[in-house]
């Protein structure tokens, strides 16, 4: 396979991938373009490669700048904004999974808690039954979190190295 076909299907499996997670197609094929990219590209070049919209390019472009996993880089003697990649794969990996925490699995946490106060004294079987298992929810996504906080705060890769390697 020669490198541009590679490229070429690292990108179109990025944006696959980013589309069942969830994430827009075009904004994980940016990322993967910007990854896969030696050099710094402009709003331009990434419309040009990806065949997409400038303002598809820069909705992109803006929200993996927010996400703090591309930058812009500016190129002396050049009026155009440039954009890479943080290619450090830990560091990209720690700020979506903070990021995606924060909007997706906080919100929950929060409702699992209400419910569970909400459901403590209720003396029917129903209702006894139910908040056990919300209790048990609850008590799970803690535990989830604070392994979660404890990596996300280390920012040491061999924390989560040895995680893993426990999991596997």
């Amino acid at each position: 396979m020669e490198l541009h076909d590679a490229k070429q299907q690292f990108i179109d499996t990025w944006g696959a991938l980013g589309s069942e997670w969830g994430i827009n197609k075009s904004v994980a094929q940016v990322h993967a373009l910007l990854l896969s990219a030696s050099d710094p590209l402009s709003t331009d070049e990434i419309m040009e490669k990806l065949v997409i919209s400038r303002g598809n390019a820069n909705m992109s472009i803006r929200q993996l700048v927010d996400y703090g996993i591309v930058y812009k880089k500016h190129i002396a003697g050049d009026r155009k904004e440039y954009f890479v990649a943080e290619k450090d794969v830990l560091k990209w990996a720690m700020k979506i999974a903070v990021m995606r925490k924060k909007k997706e699995l906080d919100p929950v946490m929060d409702i699992l808690k209400e419910i569970t106060q909400a459901t403590e004294d209720d003396k029917t079987e129903d209702g006894k039954a139910f908040h056990q298992t919300v209790k048990e929810i609850q008590q799970l996504t803690d535990q989830l979190e604070t392994i979660a906080n404890k990596i996300f705060q280390s920012n040491r890769a061999d924390l989560l190295i040895k995680l893993f390697k426990f999991i596997v």
